[in-house]
Parts: C-alpha cells; structure tokens; sequence
C-alpha cells in the first residue's frame, strides 16, 4: 500500500491518462463514470460507419467485434456470449426479463426492504408482489434469515440489488446465490452497481447492469446476462431467426449500436486493467474517503470503513440542505457528486444523502479538497 493509502497507484495514473482531462474533481462514478479516449473514439468510429455505409450494414461489419464483447461480459457474470443481451439500460433488462418471464399476477418476489425504487415500480407493474428479505442494522441481507424464508415459503424468485445506489454496502449475493440454488428458487442479480466494481461471477441465474457506471462505457447501454435454464422460461415478444441463441431476440433491433462498441471497448479495458486489482484499489479509495470524511463538518459516514467498495454515502448535519451542498460543491469547487433522496429507497432512507463514488484516477488531494470543502 502506498502513503496515500490507495492501492495500485499505477492503475489510477493510467486510467487518468485514458481519458480526457477533467472539468474539475469528478466523484460520481455511481452515477456515471468518465469514458476513455479509446471508448469515445471507438463509438465515433462507428457512428461515421453508419452515415457511410448504412445502419444495419454498419451494424453488420461490426458483429465480430460485439459478439466478442458479449463473450467478455458474459465471462464477468459466470456466464456464455449466448447468455447475454445487450439493452439500453439496468432499467431496460430489468423490463425485458420480466415480460419475458411471464410469471402469473400476484407472484412473490423477496427482495431487500431497501431496494432500489423504480425496481419496486417494475415489479408491481408486471404484476408481482415485492415482499422483504431479512437484513441487518445497515441493510444488508441476513443469510440465515434469508436461510429460512427460503426453507419455509420460498417466493417466485429473490431479486437481489448487489451494491445500492443509496448506500456503498455489498450484498452477501455469493452466499444468497447458494442458498437459492439448493432451494430452487431463481436469483436475479441487479449489478448496476456492481458489474466492473465487485466480482458478480457468483452463481445468479440472471445478471442485469449498465455500461455508464463503474465499466465506464457510454450512457444508454445495457446488459441481460441469463443462464440457459432460466432463458427456457422466457417468452420473447418476437423470437430470434433460428440458429440465432434466444437471448438476442431480447436485443432491441433500434439499438445505439455505436454506444454498444464504446461499452465493448470499455470492457476490454476492465479487463486489461485487471478486475481483480481493479476491485481492490476501489475498495482501499472508499476505505480512504470514509477515514478523510467521516465527522468532517458534521457529516457522518454511513457505511462500515472497511466495507469492500468505493462508494461512501454522509448524512448530513441537522438543518442542513443536502441538495443545496451539492450544487454549492459543484458550482463553487467544480466537484461533481450526487445528492441522494428517501424517495431512491423509501422501504430503508430516512433523509437524504450525499454519495461519493471516485473511480480509480482519484488522488488523495481530490478527496481532501472535498474534506476542506465540506
């Protein structure tokens, strides 16, 4: 470990170097994390194919390059490049897998009391009915508990949200992965959080995520990644030609394919970086921002100091504006971090946050100018 506390410096300097210089200190990699010049370019590259040759024969020139990049993603989630579907978004896999599935109305669905808003949304309009798994004091899932609901009356699958967007704590998913499996009950892995941050090859019978956060690709791609005896349960809308792995007839033929080279550049990065030193020089910068931050001006540090990510989430002191600190952050010290409302998880939040999530290029004078400006 160097001084400053952050692991792998190396790679910090080098995904600096990808990428085009700041604005000012971005610390919002949960919300949506800087590209490279190569991700940018590549996207480019592609978008000028479409105006010279055409969409669909553009599209067509690169399908070695993107059946590669499902090969590489899928290799993330434990899982075959016929696995996996690309979408627009979290949000966009989440709808495909569920009107794909077709589970009768009023199934139950246990998933974590603190869960992720818009995915209580998609469950109740698909007409499934959201019931809470155990957890602890912080909301991370209790294992023996969730030992037992399975034991007892197990729902139609658990869905299960990997890392939070209100709050840096990492589920038990490779322990609740287990259990599902010797109950038989599906498990489905929301890893917009977690997919190029922690491992996610953990056994889940369906992986979703996004490209624009910790993979660091472009905004408005997504990813489906299920195994086949789960896809066999799923209906498409249309099917795909025969020939073709079922999973793509949930790609959708109106798709940002140039966002999709971008993503499948980025990927080959987190690969080449290491996701292995990728993850642990992640998890010493949210060790390092909880030391820096925890009581400064007040705010306090939810999560745990050695919790295994580089997410920290500070409540604020009392009477104070959190969305106000934001803006005031931003326009008056150019550092860009999100502002979290209870509306994000009303079954956990009880008052907003301020989220702080560098990716790997932080440097500790980033996080200690946030600590002075707090």
């Amino acid at each position: 470990m160097s001084d400053t506390g952050l692991l792998h410096e190396d790679l910090g300097a080098t995904w600096r170097k990808a990428r085009p210089r700041p604005a000012g200190r971005h610390l919002d990699s949960a919300a949506s994390s800087r590209q490279s010049h190569r991700a940018l370019e590549a996207a480019a590259h592609h978008a000028r194919h479409e105006a010279e040759l055409g969409g669909y024969v553009a599209e067509a020139a690169a399908d070695d390059l993107l059946q590669q990049g499902r090969s590489v993603i899928g290799g993330l989630a434990g899982m075959a490049a016929a696995d996996v579907a690309f979408v627009e978004s979290a949000q966009a896999a989440l709808v495909a897998l569920l009107t794909g599935w077709r589970l009768p109305a009023g199934s139950r669905v246990a998933c974590l009391p603190g869960e992720y808003a818009p995915n209580i949304a998609q469950l109740r309009a698909h007409g499934l009915r959201p019931e809470p798994l155990p957890v602890d004091g912080l909301g991370r899932a209790d294992v023996e508990g969730v030992q037992r609901l399975l034991a007892g009356d197990p729902p139609s699958f658990v869905h299960l949200t990997h890392i939070p967007s209100h709050r840096g704590v990492l589920q038990p998913a490779a322990e609740v992965a287990a259990l599902c499996r010797a109950a038989g009950v599906p498990l489905v892995l929301d890893a917009a959080q977690s997919l190029g941050h922690a491992d996610v090859d953990l056994g889940a019978d369906a992986v979703y995520g996004t490209s624009r956060k910790w993979l660091a690709g472009p905004r408005g791609v997504g990813v489906l990644c299920v195994r086949p005896s789960l896809a066999a349960q799923l209906t498409p809308v249309l099917p795909e030609p025969e020939g073709v792995p079922p999973m793509r007839a949930f790609e959708s033929g109106e798709a940002h394919v140039a966002g999709r080279v971008g993503l499948v550049v980025a990927v080959g990065e987190h690969i080449a970086a290491g996701p292995d030193r990728v993850r642990e020089r992640l998890a010493s910068i949210g060790r390092t921002t909880r030391r820096l931050l925890d009581g400064v001006g007040g705010w306090q540090v939810i999560e745990p100091a050695d919790e295994p990510t580089a997410t920290t989430t500070l409540r604020p002191p009392d009477a104070v504006d959190v969305v106000s600190v934001r803006s005031h952050l931003l326009t008056e010290h150019g550092i860009v971090l999100s502002a979290i409302g209870p509306e994000r998880a009303p079954g956990e939040m009880t008052g907003p946050v301020l989220r702080v999530s560098p990716h790997l290029d932080v440097s500790l004078e980033d996080l200690e100018a946030l600590a002075t400006a707090l």
